[in-house]
């Protein structure tokens, strides 16, 4: 083999190892993908953005017995989709009381109502543990037509974990900030997103201790909204169920439908519109019928 025919051939492998080395989504006309749906996940590993043609979310008038947050949610998501200023959102508290829901909801509600003058809202999924590549997914759809809501479900924090720093650096400092057509929601089951020892941390490594972040405060006071979420009572719980039963057409009478809901409550020692839809799941499928 001459130096000429191995210099090439090392040429050869150097261009294979650059391909391979590439962004899977390069080439890729990103405008185009975010045009093609309104709902999409994210890909922090390939870097992609993935439509989510069919997302699973229950209409808005089908949520009960969160009427309070619901409102005060729609109505700074409404303000954003208008252009007008809006705080990301920490929805924390019960399990299975709608808080993702309430998202999604929202978003399918907003984008329905096409005649009301809102700008085109586009809603992004990310996993916590897709996180630190959040500044990535920024500067993808800074500059890109429409708003954004970048939601991730069931934030908490670990000991150990760092992905929190890039959560930190796009709510609440940073050189980039948050690009002003994007809002993060997120849900979480405590109020406070990082443990104790996290903060301890935190407060150790700051230049100047009293300047560091409070222990009652932590990572969750960068967002502008905190709406809590609670156990429901059982007149709420059976509202949920009622509701649950009309929308999927189930022939029930009402007693019977009570007396059901008390006991499938019971067993599961909860309250909450998760309990709900699955009590309606399994009388339904008692009926033969599809929800």
């Amino acid at each position: 083999m001459t130096s000429q025919d191995y210099l090439a051939e090392i040429a050869q492998s150097l261009a294979r190892i650059a391909q391979a080395l590439q962004p899977k989504d390069a080439g890729v006309d990103q405008a185009a993908v975010l045009a093609s749906d309104s709902a999409f996940h994210w890909d922090g590993a390939a870097g992609q953005l993935m439509p989510v043609p069919r997302v699973s979310r229950v209409p808005l008038a089908m949520l009960k017995g969160i009427d309070a947050v619901q409102d005060i949610l729609l109505r700074n998501t409404e303000q954003f989709a208008r252009g007008h200023g809006a705080n990301n959102a920490l929805l924390w508290g019960a399990r299975g009381m709608g808080k993702s829901s309430l998202v999604k909801a929202i978003h399918a509600d907003i984008v329905e109502r096409t005649d009301e003058g809102f700008l085109r809202l586009v809603l992004i999924e990310i996993a916590r543990e897709d996180l630190e590549s959040l500044p990535v997914l920024m500067r993808r759809i800074a500059n890109a037509e429409g708003r954004f809501i970048v939601f991730c479900d069931d934030l908490s924090f670990d000991s150990g974990e760092t992905s929190y720093k890039s959560l930190k650096t796009i709510l609440d400092g940073g050189l980039e900030g948050r690009p002003d057509n994007v809002l993060f929601y997120a849900t979480s089951n405590r109020r406070h997103l990082m443990p104790r020892d996290m903060i301890e941390n935190e407060r150790a490594t700051a230049i100047t201790p009293g300047e560091a972040v409070e222990e009652k405060v932590s990572l969750s006071d960068r967002f502008g909204l905190w709406l809590g979420f609670h156990n429901c009572d059982q007149p709420t719980f059976l509202l949920m169920v009622k509701t649950y039963a009309e929308h999927y057409g189930l022939d029930i009478d009402e007693e019977t439908l009570r007396a059901r809901a008390i006991e499938w409550s019971a067993t599961r020692g909860a309250r909450s519109g998760r309990v709900a839809i699955q009590l309606v799941r399994t009388l339904a499928g008692e009926m033969g019928k599809a929800v």
